[in-house]
């Protein structure tokens, strides 16, 4: 499944987990991404996206 709004296109970021000693390694942040039905369509869309489109209809 991808990781990507396909309303904004947001996807994942690249960030860095840290250790007790301060080591950094890479790991990646992903968005938080929901399948919705909108206007009959099946859509992957981030939460982010989720609350906008909520605030527009209302």
């Amino acid at each position: 499944m991808s990781k990507i709004c396909q309303v904004c296109g947001r996807g994942t970021r690249a960030s860095q987990s840290r250790s007790h000693s301060n080591i950094a390694t890479k790991r990646k942040q992903f968005i938080n991404v929901q399948t919705k039905h909108i206007d009959g369509e099946k859509i992957k869309i981030c939460t982010k996206c989720i609350k906008t489109t909520a605030k527009d209809n209302s």
